[in-house]
């Protein structure tokens, strides 16, 4: 039976995003490169910090957090590592009064009272209690230190315009405070997962964890505290969902593997990658979906988030055979931007080979073209190749489909088509244009580069017309 307080605080699960992201190549003395994430220090100690979000219908926002570690201090290096990061981490004490002020100002919504005060009675179960919130009537924030524990926790609510905030202080104080409701959120406690007794013996050794292991160690943390949530594990992979059924993430930690060597087989990448974890994050419903992608991308059915390090869905009406159509795109898009170590593919190829593996091999132009229209794209074609994603996605849905469908073609081409041209004139175009992106960080000198030639561009727009005509198209 769910506690009383669940109704009133632990309402819809509003998880945080993970941490801003940013990539730096490293080349080694042998000159092998490897991607290193940096993240932005403050979203590392959010995240680490939150314990769990909470929204209801009417917009009230509950915050649940433990103080066990200081906030980075001003001045310091903005992004590091996660190893880095937690050598650095520096536990507050219990006792420093400016230390505790310090965490709530940087968690609290509204600008926290110089002078804190104290409940009526202690609640049973508090060393003590305090209240941040001083004459601010739109927020609880409220810090309470446990019996038998040094350190400090703190939950925020912010609540609705029609509030009584004297009644919803009340409401506070007895329903989670007192109740110790903060000891299992949801009245559900969540659940372990078996390999973290392996890794806290590793840490009890002395042994550190991998980028990897303290990105997913951080990402089970993001959703433990969230019973409709789960998180499933692959060697490269993890996915979190709050999805009605657990098949599809365990079917999809099983195609996410053969997909990414797929990618890698059609797209190598010279960079090294083997510290990075690619992140699923999956909605239940659209509704949710839009509420935690933001105006810009309403327009979606699933997106890349290349700053966040996330590739987030959502399970559409049609079901998860169109979901994992959709997460197959999405995950090339994540597979290409670390392989070029973050820096922006061209849309033409990016989005191309992410058609391409979106479904079947043959599941493309399945309606036959005139010559006239195969002329029209053949035009078409080198001013795409030059695209930035704005370009590429301007104009109305039917010149975006057409840009969507040559993108397709010539990936199509590259891997079924230019293999064949005689004297294989395009056989090392795709490692030449990795390799130019990483040089030039700029996706047209890579296009340009690879090419080598206007002439040799034409003479790749005349051999992929020529592989379409003999398709029949």
């Amino acid at each position: 039976m769910l506690l009383l307080a669940a109704s009133l605080f632990f309402t819809t699960p509003a998880p945080l995003d993970m941490p801003r992201a940013e990539a730096y190549l490293v080349t080694a003395s042998d000159g092998s490169r490897r991607l290193e994430d940096r993240y932005d220090v403050f979203d590392m100690w959010m995240c680490r910090a939150v314990d769990g979000r909470w929204m209801d219908d009417d917009f009230r926002v509950f915050v649940l957090a433990t103080l066990d570690a200081l906030p980075p201090a001003i001045g310091a290096a903005q992004a590091e590592t996660r190893a880095t990061y937690e050598a650095q981490r520096v536990a507050p004490d219990r006792k420093n009064e400016e230390h505790l002020a310090t965490m709530v100002d940087m968690l609290s919504p509204v600008e926290p009272a110089k002078e804190f005060a104290r409940p009526r009675q202690k609640p049973r179960g508090c060393r003590d209690v305090r209240y941040w919130q001083g004459t601010n009537t739109t927020a609880v924030v409220c810090t309470w230190l446990p019996e038998k524990s040094d350190v400090w926790r703190m939950a925020t609510w912010e609540l609705a315009e029609s509030d009584d905030f004297d009644a919803m202080l009340e409401a506070f104080e007895r329903e989670f405070i007192e109740k110790r409701a903060w000891e299992t959120p949801g009245g559900i406690e969540p659940a372990k997962n078996p390999a973290d007794g392996a890794k806290s013996r590793r840490r009890r050794r002395g042994e550190a964890l991998s980028e990897r292991e303290l990105l997913r160690r951080d990402l089970r943390h993001s959703v433990a505290a969230y019973p409709s949530w789960r998180m499933t594990d692959a060697e490269e992979f993890s996915i979190i969902d709050c999805l009605p059924a657990r098949g599809f993430a365990e079917a999809l930690t099983n195609d996410l593997p053969v997909m990414r060597a797929k990618y890698a087989a059609a797209v190598p990448s010279p960079v090294d990658v083997t510290n990075t974890l690619s992140v699923a994050r999956i909605y239940s419903s659209r509704d949710d979906y839009l509420e935690a992608a933001g105006d810009d991308m309403q327009w979606s059915a699933a997106y890349w988030n290349p700053q966040r390090r996330e590739l987030v869905a959502y399970l559409p009406e049609q079901g998860e055979a169109e979901l994992l159509k959709t997460i197959r795109h999405e995950a090339f898009h994540q597979y290409l931007s670390y392989a070029c170590s973050m820096i922006s593919a061209s849309p033409w190829f990016n989005e191309g080979y992410a058609q391409y593996f979106e479904d079947t091999e043959d599941a493309g132009w399945k309606v036959p073209v005139s010559a006239e229209d195969l002329n029209r794209f053949e035009d078409a074609i080198p001013s795409l190749m030059f695209m930035d994603y704005q370009r590429f996605y301007d104009g109305s849905d039917a010149e975006r489909r057409m840009k969507y469908r040559l993108a397709w073609s010539l990936a199509f081409f590259l891997e079924k088509g230019a293999p064949k041209v005689r004297f294989r004139p395009f056989e090392s175009f795709k490692r030449d244009y990795i390799e130019a992106l990483l040089k030039t960080r700029d996706m047209r000198k890579a296009t340009e580069t690879a090419f080598r030639s206007m002439d040799r561009l034409k003479n790749f727009v005349s051999e992929w017309k020529k592989f379409w005509l003999r398709q029949g198209l």
